[in-house]
């Protein structure tokens, strides 16, 4: 189950959370992902979408 963006191709970025006394550890960031269910080619289906995609309008929610 990869936590990518069915619409944008938003996935996990990483880097490092940095401490006061300057210590690294790697950290992830994932994007906010919804299960939503949407038309695709005018059939229902459940996508995972990022909360960017919904808000913008870049998919059409099914009723």
């Amino acid at each position: 189950m990869a936590r990518v963006c069915e619409i944008c191709g938003k996935k996990p970025t990483t880097g490092n959370n940095v401490s006061h006394a300057h210590n690294k550890t790697r950290k992830v960031w994932y994007p906010n992902l919804q299960k939503v269910k949407a038309l695709d080619k005018g059939t229902v289906r459940s996508i995972k979408v990022c909360t960017r995609c919904i808000r913008s309008g870049a998919v059409t929610k099914a009723l």
